[in-house]
């Protein structure tokens, strides 16, 4: 039963993330700042109250020097991917987001060798080289390296990697990196209502509805996100996450229309082969280590163990 809510929780916040790019242009003709202004502070206050009726705040003494130092490079990660994401579906490149979510697993791989010094499995390293290759291809057909795909999987990569030292719960954790920027995005929002150039209360009540649920709408999915990761298997997760860019491509270019020329075709069938070699090789590691006998007590032999 837990693992059955844990999937239905996973496949329904992969479902939500791969809707976002129908979301955002919805908000518009809110500039993307002013959209991310207020999908921060509408975060904050979203979190706050679903903190107050659940977990409460008792989190925040844990919170040392190192932990805080952590947030705030969080804060400043989460910040650019999702001013990046936002500026990229209003501006007509949904295609190149979803590239950058298709990758970002292969990012996440990359960067674990480079700063955490982990090594590769073969599999790996034929699955990463290909990724190059297809970004290679795509920028040859762009014209230019895909910047938008790129910065979207480095950020989220450097998040991911920056969380799993923070150790935090995702709203938990989410709520204080969102603390870091809420004030300077509030402040924003004041001078914009204060300049009359911010959209807020000039565009009637659906809008501003649409502003106020950017909160709800960021945090509903990381809530399901985190129910089901101690629900169901890292490998279901794993395979789950490409629901997202596939949403994504699907709707930027049967939804939005964007152009698919076959060059660009050829870049993104590569970077799907080498999700393939990536998830063919993370199953059967998976499979190998459950499959593996659990080692000994540490204070009896093989012998003594089988004794007892």
């Amino acid at each position: 039963m837990a693992s059955r809510t844990g999937l239905i929780c996973g496949v329904s916040a992969y479902l939500l993330w791969g809707l976002f790019p129908l979301y955002w242009p919805l908000l518009e003709p809110a500039a993307p700042i002013e959209i991310l202004a207020h999908r921060m502070v509408w975060s904050m206050v979203f979190l706050v109250a679903l903190l107050a009726l659940t977990r409460g705040f008792r989190w925040i003494r844990t919170l040392d020097r190192r932990r805080i130092g952590l947030l705030a490079i969080a804060a400043a990660l989460i910040t650019v991917n999702w001013g990046t994401f936002i500026y990229a579906v209003n501006s007509g490149h949904v295609v190149e987001t979803s590239l950058g979510y298709f990758i970002n697993p292969l990012i996440s791989v990359a960067l674990g060798v480079i700063v955490l010094k982990e090594s590769l499995r073969p599999h790996q390293r034929i699955a990463v080289g290909i990724a190059f290759v297809a970004v290679v291809v795509l920028a040859v057909d762009y014209g230019r390296p895909p910047w938008i795909a790129l910065v979207l999987a480095f950020a989220f990569g450097l998040y991911g990697l920056v969380k799993k030292r923070v150790g935090l719960d995702g709203a938990e954790s989410l709520t204080a990196e969102t603390a870091f920027v809420v004030a300077p995005a509030l402040l924003y929002l004041l001078w914009l209502g204060s300049d009359g150039s911010g959209t807020f209360t000039s565009e009637g009540g659906g809008h501003v509805a649409l502003l106020v649920t950017s909160g709800a709408v960021t945090a509903i999915p990381l809530v399901l996100f985190g129910d089901a990761a101690i629900r169901v298997p890292l490998v279901t997760i794993g395979l789950l996450q490409y629901m997202a860019p596939v949403m994504q491509f699907l709707i930027g270019v049967l939804v939005y229309g964007e152009d698919m020329p076959l060059s660009r075709l050829a870049g993104f069938a590569l970077v799907w082969l080498a999700l393939a070699v990536f998830t063919v090789d993370a199953v059967r590691a998976a499979r190998e280590h459950r499959a593996a006998p659990a080692p000994p007590p540490a204070d009896a032999t093989p012998a003594l163990a089988a004794t007892r």
